[in-house]
């Protein structure tokens, strides 16, 4: 859940690197201001499953906490200490969404998923031969490691006809995932669609996102052969490498509130909505998909 204030710990607990006097003081300034962004964002309740008057008003709260945090943590001499191999910087808007729609899944249970996840992706059996096929299944579990995801975590138990030996497995399945970006390039956005399509494979009623701060795509792209459900560029502007970003007169667009409005909005619609599908279903109606 707070996977940017998990970052933030393991540097600070890392003997090996970042060890240096700098980065431990500049680790202490962000944890503290890392510690008021957390407490204000889990002080502030909603929006929940029901929609509500005062909705506006808590994401305008949620997303004006997000933007003096980035801009406190985008900082030119963090930036340079911390490069984005650290991950830093880009959990921050990982550990946004857990803050989004925190209390949007918690209306629907307590015990959902919600969160980083290792989702499933596939299953497959490996005995080491018939004699031990017919005795246990020896299920294995293929995952797909997501940024973001809503959804829940299944309990399995299976054993084979007529041997009670039971296999116990776990299985993360995605109703929403959601891929966060600092910025998103043509390469990404084509490894995003092949995650895309294969989640939707084993769960057709998921809903798959790509979120990032930034783009970097040109007008030659054809965003319509990508298997991504919608994606949300928050800041409404194109990506500058991030030295250009420190020079005068550079303008950094802040997060804007109307496209996370719409993000939230799209994702609670989805968990709300009525799922039902198939064969059956579509024959009732005379189209089928």
């Amino acid at each position: 859940m707070f996977v940017h204030g998990d970052n933030i710990a393991s540097k600070m607990g890392d003997s090996r690197k970042y060890n240096d006097d700098i980065s431990k003081a500049f680790l202490a300034e962000i944890k503290e201001e890392y510690d008021k962004w957390k407490a204000a964002n889990l002080s502030l309740q909603g929006p929940f499953a029901e929609t509500d008057e005062h909705d506006m008003d808590i994401l305008k709260q949620r997303v004006d906490y997000f933007n003096q945090y980035k801009d406190f943590i985008d900082q030119q001499h963090y930036a340079e200490n911390f490069d984005s191999r650290s991950n830093l910087h880009s959990s921050v808007l990982e550990e946004f969404m857990y803050y989004l729609f925190k209390d949007l899944v918690g209306s629907y249970s307590s015990s959902a998923l919600i969160g980083k996840s290792h989702s499933f992706k596939d299953i497959f059996f490996m005995p080491k031969n018939y004699s031990d096929m017919v005795k246990k299944p020896h299920a294995r579990i293929e995952k797909k490691d997501h940024d973001f995801v809503i959804g829940a975590k299944i309990i399995a138990s299976m054993h084979c006809a007529g041997n009670e030996q039971a296999e116990s497995i776990v299985i993360e399945v995605p109703a929403v995932a959601i891929e966060c970006k600092t910025y998103l390039d043509k390469t990404m956005l084509e490894g995003s669609s092949t995650a895309g399509a294969q989640l939707l494979t084993r769960n057709p009623n998921a809903l798959y996102i790509v979120v990032a701060e930034w783009l970097k795509l040109t007008e030659s792209v054809n965003l319509k052969k990508y298997q991504v459900d919608q994606i949300y560029v928050l800041r409404k502007q194109r990506n500058t490498d991030r030295e250009y970003r420190f020079l005068p007169g550079y303008e950094k667009k802040p997060v804007h509130l109307d496209v996370v409005v719409h993000l939230f909005n799209s994702v609670r619609s989805h968990l709300s909505a009525d799922w039902e599908g198939g064969v059956s279903f579509g024959l009732e109606r005379g189209f089928l998909i």
